[in-house]
């Protein structure tokens, strides 16, 4: 065994060494052309919440720092560029434990996969051939939806990024394997994404949130005996004043499950939206269609009540279908109040509307607990471009009851700024 001595006299000489390295006009040179080559980009949100919910009369009002995210960018060259997305969640590490009183009817849940993570979202690199081809590879972000492409805090109104969305799939979702994706077009009006990566895996499938849970990220390791294939097809519209376009997901989840117990049983996923995202002048108008299918819902239903406690998932039955759908719009308010001023206050409405059990197979009952909708409006006030406070009352509506609603206040601030 080295002793202590050792090694701190060697780190020592370490540093003393890159000190004259770089403090050396030779080094100093290497030292800052080598900096150049790197990039980097962050966000973050923190909110509070104020709750007056039915469901749960007992709830607390609560701060959460929601997320931190910095993306790290390195150039090998102009046609090979490394990125990495490293997210800390909820203020550090660790695992929480919460209340689940819907789902699991007044169980308390561990959760390992979000509630103080910090965990490395994409790690890849981008090799670039020409406008039309490029590729990527190691763990890359699936553009599914809006809230894949719109995900920094300053692209979308509300505290937190669409209902629709966050309770019907991933909403960072990230997988590993290869992307192709290009621009093409005399303007490079329309571009493209195609992927092959791994697939979801079955044992997390829910009735609140459908195939969301399936996602692998709480895992050590991915499962990746059935692959998924996912596209995204956009047409740009000029001046970057948005886009509107379809995308589409599939891939079979029970070949993922822990166990073979659904081993002659195909369990595919198949995810099929329209998004649309208008950015014009004072207006911003966003929304999205989101239809979804699980081939045998029923058997996987009938797996799941039997999985082992020690994995912890809910054991709910799962749907056949699910459907939802979601339309914002916003409008600069200071530009008709008070003109030649840097700064915005969007007032802005949106609605969703989204059923994880749409329609359901076999003995499995269509619980109309899970039909919801939301009505929110607020407003977001741009110190600068890259700080918004924002703030926003939410109106949730469970199809259990016409008189059973949610309603909750978010006060809520964000930034984003890069370097270069």
């Amino acid at each position: 065994m080295i002793p202590k001595q050792v090694n701190k006299l060697f780190f020592l000489s370490i540093i003393f060494l890159s000190s004259l390295s770089i403090f050396s006009q030779e080094g100093s040179d290497k030292f800052f052309e080598e900096l150049k080559k790197f990039n980097i980009k962050t966000y973050g949100v923190v909110n509070y919440y104020g709750f007056d919910w039915d469901t749960d009369s007992e709830i607390r009002n609560a701060f959460d720092t929601e997320r931190l995210n910095a993306y790290i960018y390195y150039y090998f060259n102009e046609n090979i560029q490394f990125k990495t997305e490293i997210e800390f969640e909820h203020g550090g590490t660790g695992v929480t434990m919460e209340l689940d009183k819907l789902e699991e009817f007044g169980e308390f849940e561990t959760e390992v996969e979000a509630g103080g993570d910090v965990k490395i979202d994409q790690v890849n690199i981008l090799f670039k051939w020409k406008p039309w081809l490029n590729f990527r590879l190691g763990r890359v972000k699936l553009y599914m939806g809006n809230a894949q492409k719109l995900d920094l805090p300053t692209q979308y109104f509300t505290g937190q990024r669409s209902s629709t969305e966050n309770a019907l799939m991933p909403i960072g979702w990230y997988e590993n394997g290869i992307e192709l994706l290009g621009d093409f077009g005399k303007k490079k009006q329309f571009s493209y994404r195609f992927y092959v990566v791994n697939g979801l895996n079955s044992n997390g499938f829910t009735s609140a949130n459908w195939i969301k849970r399936g996602y692998q990220q709480r895992f050590e390791t991915i499962n990746a005996n059935s692959l998924a294939y996912a596209a995204r097809f956009d047409y740009n519209l000029p001046n970057n004043g948005g886009y509107f376009g379809v995308s589409a997901y599939t891939g079979d989840a029970n070949g993922n499950r822990h166990k073979d117990d659904l081993k002659n049983t195909k369990g595919y996923v198949t995810l099929l939206d329209a998004h649309l995202h208008v950015v014009k002048e004072n207006w911003r108008l966003q929304g999205m269609v989101l239809y979804g299918n699980l081939q045998n819902s029923d058997k996987i239903s009938e797996a799941n009540r039997n999985l082992s406690n020690a994995l912890n998932v809910k054991r709910t039955p799962v749907a056949k279908n699910a459907l939802g759908y979601y339309l914002e719009g916003g409008y600069n308010v200071l530009d008709f109040l008070q003109n030649n001023t840097s700064k915005k206050l969007y007032v802005f409405g949106r609605y969703d509307f989204y059923d994880s059990m749409y329609k359901t197979t076999g003995d499995i009952i269509d619980n109309p607990r899970w039909e919801r909708s939301v009505t929110t409006f607020g407003a977001n006030y741009f110190v600068n471009p890259g700080i918004v406070l924002k703030a926003h009352y939410a109106i949730n509506k469970l199809g259990i009851a016409t008189n059973n609603t949610d309603k909750t206040l978010l006060l809520g601030m964000a930034f984003t700024f890069k370097t270069n």
